[in-house]
């Protein structure tokens, strides 16, 4: 069941000094060229790609179920980091959590649209919820326990596994730009493309790794170089695109400039016609390249922190008024009490239902 909580602050007391801006900010961009979320996105947008009826029924699914069902957007909690960030690190602030039954829990109190979770977690309560709540599996991780740490997404699970349990979507991270990303890349493809034969949703976590990226600011968060991850994701049949909120742009010239190397392809008209340095224009770049938003982006939540309110719900603006299709929101919400955590969720999804927040 549902927990209904009262959000605490305004959509626009949370917004602050921002606010105004955020909310009648008109994009760069016109967003007719966008393919946005809506009651119908399954009919109006998948329904002539090569998915398959069971896909486009697990897709529907997703898009049905929670507080925001039917409305064509997504607020999903996260909990893959007891592996990507260890489970000391991720849930000694809120113990309950390394209970896997409590993560499932949570997400079916604060009305998300599904649950995207380890293998582990999902097994070992299947039976009791995955007909309660959509199931992700996450296939890929990057674990910390090995000397030297290092950063590379290896498989823990097969599709066949998430099928097995339940599961009406897969999720997996592609570290682009790093060393490993060619074999990360064939690896996830060939995942998908097995998804895809079972009749699952893909979801691809489109991250940035390498050193080269962090320069006078740090590149990871640039629209241009985030951009073409989303667009490489698309690429290789991801339905849902995962990525971080763009902070700034221009990173190839970055990377170029501080390696003395030229370093891919661009061209001047992306950061003169298509974006400013507005964070609904950069959002929109993201969107762009995702096929028009024939893949949904879902922005992650970030961690947690003093201000993790306000922070998510600039997020969640800034996502729809871009034309994004939602929020994707881990350690802000279980690395606090249950109630607060539904309560943020809920601030999220109130973003989403509300006809005063418009699309840019």
């Amino acid at each position: 069941m549902t927990t209904t909580l009262a959000t605490p602050y305004s959509i626009e007391s949370l917004l602050g000094e921002e606010a105004e801006d955020l909310l009648t900010y008109k994009a760069k961009v016109a967003k007719d060229l966008l393919h946005l979320p809506g009651p119908d996105f399954v009919d109006r947008v998948w329904i002539n790609s090569d998915r398959n009826p069971q896909v486009l029924r697990n897709l529907q699914t997703l898009y049905s179920t929670g507080r925001l069902a039917d409305t064509g957007y997504l607020s999903i909690l996260p909990v893959d980091q007891g592996i990507e960030h260890s489970a000391g690190a991720s849930f000694a602030p809120n113990p309950i959590y390394f209970d896997p039954e409590n993560i499932i829990r949570l997400a079916i109190a604060a009305g998300c649209n599904a649950v995207a979770t380890t293998l582990g977690v999902l097994g070992a309560v299947s039976r009791k919820y995955a007909h309660k709540i959509p199931f992700i599996v996450k296939l890929n991780h990057n674990e910390l326990l090995t000397y030297p740490n290092q950063f590379d997404q290896i498989m823990f699970a097969s599709v066949e596994q998430a099928w097995n349990l339940g599961a009406v979507a897969v999720g997996a991270t592609i570290y682009f730009g790093s060393e490993n990303s060619t074999r990360q890349i064939q690896e996830v493809s060939l995942a998908f493309k097995r998804a895809h034969e079972l009749g699952m949703v893909t979801i691809l976590w489109c991250y940035l790794r390498n050193s080269a990226f962090k320069q006078d600011q740090d590149y990871h968060l640039a629209a241009d170089l985030t951009g073409q991850a989303n667009h490489l994701g698309v690429t290789i049949e991801a339905d849902i695109i995962k990525q971080k909120l763009p902070e700034n742009n221009n990173g190839y010239a970055a990377v170029a400039q501080a390696t003395g190397k030229s370093y891919g392809k661009t061209d001047k008209r992306v950061y003169t016609d298509l974006t400013t340095d507005h964070p609904i224009d950069l959002t929109r770049y993201q969107i762009l390249n995702c096929y028009c938003g024939r893949a949904g982006l879902i922005n992650s939540g970030g961690a947690s922190g003093k201000n993790d309110f306000a922070e998510a719900v600039r997020t969640a603006v800034i996502n729809k008024r871009a034309g994004g299709t939602g929020l994707i929101s881990g350690r802000k919400t279980f690395q606090r009490p249950f109630e607060e955590g539904v309560q943020l969720f809920h601030a999220i999804q109130d973003v989403y239902l509300s006809e005063a927040v418009t699309i840019a």
